[in-house]
């Protein structure tokens, strides 16, 4: 007996894939349920299991191939895997009738080749551990110097200015004394050659994945089709900072997660929205839908690319629920693991480009959503404060947004509700 294995359904409007790679080769037994193939398509990763128990008889579509709901991949035969099996079987019974029956000794020494197979696996083990350490306290153990650290003042200055990292040249001077001469010798020394040009040459061309050329046909399409404007601010994070500090022991200890930014700021878009509905709307044609449920989009970065989970019924959840499920998201988006489900239905986006150290940028919308909060680092800023100069942490806020329904008031007062909210968090608790 033999069972297809076909193209699911993928999705709402997701129509065909592309096979990313077989994880396993045709004659390879495989288990029901067990992944053997993954494929890709406009917005996730997803892998095909095995219908049944047996043997990968069969692979119709190939690594690249593009395939549509319901194609044939490959096949799968029940009978294959206990065929495939029976030789080995029967090998063995060869090998017991040949042994003599005065040789139940030489069964004995035979058994011994078992230990062989975990003092092999203990040799890889100890071939590997030595890579996995080095690179751990490699960076710990002080470096031994070769040189008289006594610098004379010229080449001090030199040091300084060009953060050159003393302990890698070798001085020429008495007692391998680093000279001025040295230093001078070394910034005239040609870099080495690109390794990647040596390897690939000049040039590359690699075709985008699906997920890639749908992240730019969507960028694409908001840039062609809303008219796009963006409002800035500045945040005060002392407060929000100060309540992370004095509550997140009893809030770890309680919930079982950190206490982290992110929960507040979807608290404050989420008052926010509430207040101006606008935000929360889309453009249907010639008519606007006003949602009244706050589904969170934020983005994720990823080895594939950039990809927007959503978090469900936000204004329903607490701070802890916020931070759980963001963590649980985040970490199916970065193992590959989200489902078509996960990215839709949002309502509104926050991105987050400060965890990658980005000032200020222009965020664009996550189409068919008309706004968008962009985050950026935390940088402690010389402000006035009750007229005088004091240092505080703060981050810039930017709002990008549909100016062909929201206008200018509702995007400054928007932006300005969150900072008012964020810069007195108590706030987000009394729901004001």
């Amino acid at each position: 007996m033999s069972e297809k294995i076909v193209v699911p359904v993928l999705g709402e409007s997701i129509t065909e894939a592309t096979v990313a790679k077989w994880l396993k080769n045709a004659g390879d037994t495989v288990e029901a349920d067990e992944p053997i193939v993954e494929l890709e398509t406009d917005k996730v990763n997803l892998e095909v299991p095995s219908p049944i128990s047996g043997v990968l008889t069969e692979i119709n579509s190939q690594d690249g191939s593009v395939v549509e709901v319901g194609a044939l991949l490959g096949s799968v035969s029940a009978e294959g895997g206990a065929v495939k099996s029976a030789p080995k079987i029967q090998t063995e019974i060869e090998q017991e009738e040949i042994v003599p029956a005065e040789s139940n000794v030489i069964k004995l020494d035979a058994n011994k080749k078992e230990p062989k197979v975990f003092e092999e696996r203990d040799i890889e083990k100890h071939k590997e551990k030595p890579l996995i350490l080095t690179e751990e306290v490699k960076p710990n153990v002080a470096p031994k110097r070769n040189v008289n650290p006594t610098l004379s003042p010229a080449v001090r200055k030199i040091v300084t200015e060009n953060n050159i990292d003393i302990n890698s040249i070798q001085g020429s001077g008495k007692d391998g004394r680093v000279l001025k001469g040295d230093l001078i010798s070394l910034m005239g020394a040609n870099p080495k050659p690109s390794e990647r040009k040596i390897q690939y040459g000049e040039e590359e061309r690699i075709k985008m994945t699906r997920l890639r050329q749908t992240i730019a046909k969507r960028l694409k399409q908001a840039q062609d089709n809303a008219a796009l404007l963006t409002t800035f601010n500045e945040v005060d994070m002392s407060s929000v900072m100060e309540m992370r500090k004095e509550n997140q022991e009893d809030f770890q200890s309680r919930y079982g997660i950190k206490l982290g930014f992110m929960s507040f700021f979807v608290k404050a878009c989420v008052v926010a929205l509430k207040n101006f509905p606008t935000v929360n709307a889309e453009i249907d044609g010639d008519e606007i839908i006003y949602k009244n449920y706050y589904n969170i989009s934020f983005a994720v970065g990823t080895d594939k690319g950039l990809v927007v989970p959503v978090l469900r019924n936000a204004d329903e959840l607490s701070f802890a629920d916020i931070e759980k499920n963001i963590k649980e998201i985040s970490e199916k988006a970065r193992d590959g693991k989200l489902t078509i489900e996960d990215l839709q239905g949002g309502t509104f986006t926050i991105s987050n480009g400060g965890v990658y150290g980005s000032m200020l940028s222009t965020p664009i919308l996550n189409l068919p959503q008309s706004g968008v909060l962009g985050m950026h680092n935390i940088v402690e800023r010389p402000v006035v404060v009750d007229g005088e100069i004091k240092i505080r942490p703060i981050m810039y806020l930017a709002l990008s947004y549909d100016h062909r329904i929201i206008d200018g008031k509702e995007s400054v007062s928007f932006l300005k509700m969150i900072k008012e909210n964020l810069e007195d968090p108590r706030r987000l608790f009394l729901d004001i």
